[in-house]
Parts: C-alpha cells; structure tokens; sequence
C-alpha cells in the first residue's frame, strides 16, 4: 500500500467478518467496506429473527434499513468523515420485490440533504443472515 493509504477500525460499528477494515482512506476518499445491520459485540442482528438453522425466518426490511445507517455513520464519524460527506452509496437487497419500496422511503429521509450517487442492486444473498448492505463512498478532509 502507498503512504497515502491507511486502513481504519471503528470501536463502535459491528465487528468485520473477514479480513477487511471497516475502511480505508485514499487521498481525500474514504471507502467503506460492506455495511450490514449488525450490532457490535452480539451475534443478533437488529430486524431480523432466525430459525434453529440460522436461517432468516422473518425479517423487517426498515428496522434493517436504520440499524445499516447508523452504522455508516457510526464509522464515518469515527474515522473523520461525516454522512453528509458521502459521495457513492452501492446497496445490495436480497429481496427487491418485496423491500425496495420500504428502503427506498428511508433512503430518501435519511438522505433528505445529501444525496450521493446510488445504485441498488439485488443479490440472492449475503456472507450473514441479512437482507441489506451498503458498500460506501465519502470525501475526507
């Protein structure tokens, strides 16, 4: 890695799970690694309820939607950054037939004053049990 390039760990948002930092800043770019709903320091995930398997056997997109955006705040703050430094918001969905219109409501009051390039995509699933992530992009001073 150049000089210019450093690796940050935030002490609040959920630990990563692999060998990845929650971000790495670039010049004047910070990019985050995938955010999902998860809470540091628990296994239960905000929003979603899981059978004996593991499996998600009932979920709540919006509960999902506030914990992810918490959570890329939690790191932008914590690295430096702010949420209305975003620049490139990537959201991958499990389910867009039946979630978008919930996320996309969210979308647009917590990003009422800023409003990043987004793009959602659809994916069949997730490394955990979850059915949202945020892969971010943001300016840093």
């Amino acid at each position: 890695m150049s000089e210019d390039s450093q690796a940050f760990e935030s002490s609040k948002a959920p630990e990563p799970v692999g060998a990845y930092p929650h971000a790495r800043r670039v010049g004047n770019l910070l990019f985050l690694s995938g955010v999902g709903p998860r809470q540091r320091g628990t296994k239960a995930i905000p929003g979603v309820t899981l059978d004996g398997r593991g499996d998600i056997s009932d979920y709540c997109i919006e509960t999902q939607c506030r914990s992810v955006f918490d959570n890329v705040r939690l790191i932008l703050e914590e690295a430096g950054s702010s949420w209305e430094q975003l620049v490139d918001v990537t959201v991958f969905l499990t389910n867009m037939k039946d979630d978008f219109a919930a996320y996309n409501k969210l979308y647009a009051e917590y990003f009422a004053s800023n409003r990043p390039c987004r793009t959602t995509v659809e994916i069949s699933s997730l490394p955990t049990p979850i059915a949202i992530e945020l892969k971010c992009i943001a300016t840093i001073d």
